[in-house]
């Protein structure tokens, strides 16, 4: 038992007639479960560029999701609102960019999963702690964040337009707004400083 017959993995072999230990692959042969080089997994394109699209659909119930994880693992050094003063950085903590700045605001969803997925600067891997589908869902909410903080009223189409300023009259005269308006308690977007 001591000397095993054995073939170190890449090394020379007499027991095959092409002298190499390891074996080609058959031809056609599909990889199966742990495929982890797809554009899905590391938020990169061809070229390793950071992907420009999300690799999957942004529903309402993604965003609810990517919510909810941002709020348990993003908020803490980010803030809920992006702004990078989160309670961790409030007590020292080196405090991250604001996702609001045009540098980000103009950085493709695959940048900020790959981010994600590495880490950057101070800022860990969070690969374990957060499933690909996942970090897709906080990309999405980070874009929705973004655009709370840069929407204008111009870039409405008119039905939405006029829902939210029915939805600001009510407000305004003290009714309730009506079951298919946009939910309040924030201000007007042109009277914001």
């Amino acid at each position: 038992m001591h000397d095993q017959a054995k073939v170190k993995p890449l090394a020379e072999s007499d027991f095959f007639a092409d002298g190499l230990s390891a074996r080609p692959l058959p031809a056609h042969t599909v990889a199966r479960g742990f495929l982890r080089d797809t554009p899905f997994f590391t938020g990169l394109g061809p070229g390793n560029q950071p992907l420009a699209d999300f690799p999957l659909p942004v529903t309402r119930a993604v965003l609810e999701r990517g919510r909810q994880r941002y709020n348990i693992f993003c908020s803490p050094c980010h803030d809920r609102t992006g702004g990078g003063r989160g309670m961790i950085v409030q007590r020292g903590y080196k405090q991250p960019p604001s996702y609001h700045v045009d540098r980000l605001r103009s950085s493709p969803v695959g940048y900020f999963y790959n981010v994600i997925s590495e880490g950057f600067g101070v800022m860990p891997s969070y690969a374990a702690q957060i499933p690909p589908a996942d970090r897709w869902a906080i990309v999405a909410y980070v874009r929705a964040l973004q655009l709370a903080q840069s929407a204008r009223l111009s870039d409405l189409d008119p039905a939405e337009r006029q829902r939210l300023d029915a939805a600001f009259a009510a407000a305004a005269s003290g009714r309730p707004p009506a079951a298919d308006g946009p939910a309040l308690g924030v201000q007007r977007p042109e009277t914001r400083p």
